[in-house]
């Protein structure tokens, strides 16, 4: 297994820079952040991991800008989105700053996807709550499009635009690779058809790791796709843990390091490496 780290980049925790050079000093594989735009205060759709909702989901900067400063000052970390809310973008203006950020990093990125879980940040952008993993998978498709064509085109339900040109193309063939997340019914179908690879979340939703992997693994190969390397976002530092995200068939494991400044974010990241290394030898 790969070993990388996710953090919510903030204006109190450790910048994207200095945290990207001390996860490539470590030897760690990569660094994801995640998205949010904005946090409406009505609170109304609750928070999957809790009952309270974390404060750097409300201060979290934008990833893209974040990974950019990151691939600056390194030169072998892959840097993911984890998760971009594609529900809530544009898609010609998204993958346009895909295709840039894989040309500055030298085709470092990974494009993590996914629907998302508050409904009226969705809508503020908006995006029908209900309709949004249609939206998400047209949206995608779309990029991938404008990615692969000098002239591109696409006529869709919720996407729709007749050819136009766009640069720069990704450097990664035919593109960065797309992680679509999730733990629900629909995900496995939903990797299959527009994926390269599979974020589950382990103990959320109704797709449990174990059988989740199977049976993605089971369905590629009936398709004639090659196995479909699945990433554990959040997954807990412990030995017996990821001992069995191995077992599993998980390719890469995600630590969640704490919005912390930066002494403290080093004393993390020193443990996790360390726990890496004894995972290795």
């Amino acid at each position: 297994m790969q070993y990388g780290i996710s953090m919510f980049p903030t204006r109190y925790s450790i910048g994207p820079a200095e945290l990207a050079r001390a996860v490539e000093e470590r030897g760690f594989e990569s660094l994801f952040f995640p998205e949010h735009t904005h946090i409406p205060t009505s609170r109304l759709s609750p928070w999957p991991g809790g009952a309270d909702l974390p404060n750097e989901y409300r201060e979290t900067f934008d990833p893209f800008l974040a990974l950019t400063a990151a691939a600056a000052v390194t030169e072998r970390l892959l840097l993911g989105t984890g998760i971009c809310l594609v529900v809530e973008r544009d898609p010609i203006i998204t993958a346009k700053e895909v295709a840039t950020l894989d040309v500055l990093s030298g085709g470092r990125f990974l494009f993590g996807v996914g629907g998302g879980w508050n409904r009226e940040e969705m809508a503020n952008h908006g995006t029908d709550p209900t309709r949004r993993f249609a939206i998400m998978r047209e949206r995608i498709l779309a990029m991938k499009e404008i990615w692969a064509n000098d002239e591109a085109e696409f006529h869709g339900t919720h996407v729709d635009f007749d050819p136009v040109w766009q640069w720069p193309k990704p450097v990664q063939l035919p593109h960065p690779p797309v992680l679509v997340a999730g733990n629900g019914a629909g995900t496995i179908d939903r990797v299959l058809e527009y994926g390269d690879g599979w974020i589950p979340i382990p103990g959320r939703g109704t797709l449990k790791l174990g059988d989740g992997t199977a049976r993605l693994q089971e369905l590629a190969g009936e398709r004639g796709r090659d196995r479909i390397p699945v990433t554990v976002f959040g997954a807990r530092p412990q030995a017996e843990v990821l001992d069995h995200y191995a077992a599993s068939g998980v390719d890469r494991v995600l630590f969640a390091l704490p919005p912390v400044e930066a002494a403290e974010a080093i004393k993390f990241l020193d443990n996790y490496a360390n726990l890496a290394e004894t995972e290795r030898s």
